[in-house]
């Protein structure tokens, strides 16, 4: 298997799945964690909260995965991160993050995200990381630039429930 777990000095990121239902559930149905994510409509009930477990444990080789972000301290599940658009060919693919409000701004995320980059490098021989990112949201901005991510200059709208939304492209070689 590819993917696997990771951990950090204060994160555990474990594979998703079926034992992870009612915090997904809880997490993409929470307003604030869906507040610039334009690319689904926030889960509505379980099954819909079954539907992204299912998406992201396909057998491999798949484009796409996701980690819990798991904090040591108490074994509290407190947001996910991961890929998707894998493209093997050019070595490249997409970045995806979210954190549940309570955990905002204590550099959980900065933390995770350089475990699985490190891995993306490693263990995918991947050369680019892409970040789609909701103009309006800063602090993703903030957190891709001290990644080393840079603005690649191109602005790419999501249409979501018929309404545009511009997301700047971030870019990181790696």
């Amino acid at each position: 298997m590819l993917f696997k777990d990771l951990e950090t000095r204060r994160l555990y990121l474990r594979n998703i799945s079926k034992a992870d239902l009612d915090f997904i559930y809880t997490q993409f149905s929470n307003d604030l964690v869906n507040l610039h994510l334009y690319d689904a409509e926030p889960v509505l009930d379980i099954q819909g909260a079954d539907e992204i477990i299912e998406y992201y444990t396909q057998p491999e080789p798949r484009g796409h995965h996701r980690w819990i972000l798991v904090r040591k301290a108490d074994d509290v599940k407190i947001g996910t991160c991961g890929f998707h658009g894998w493209d093997r060919e050019n070595n490249c693919c997409d970045i995806g993050y979210d954190l549940y409000p309570d955990y905002w701004g204590n550099g959980f995320m900065f933390e995770a995200l350089l475990a699985i980059i490190d891995f993306a490098m490693k263990d995918m021989d991947i050369k680019c990381i892409n970040a789609c990112i909701y103009t309006e949201n800063e602090k993703s901005f903030m957190l891709a630039e001290k990644l080393g991510f840079q603005f690649s200059g191109k602005i790419k709208n999501e249409i979501f429930l018929g309404k545009e939304y511009p997301h700047k492209i971030f870019s990181l070689s790696v």
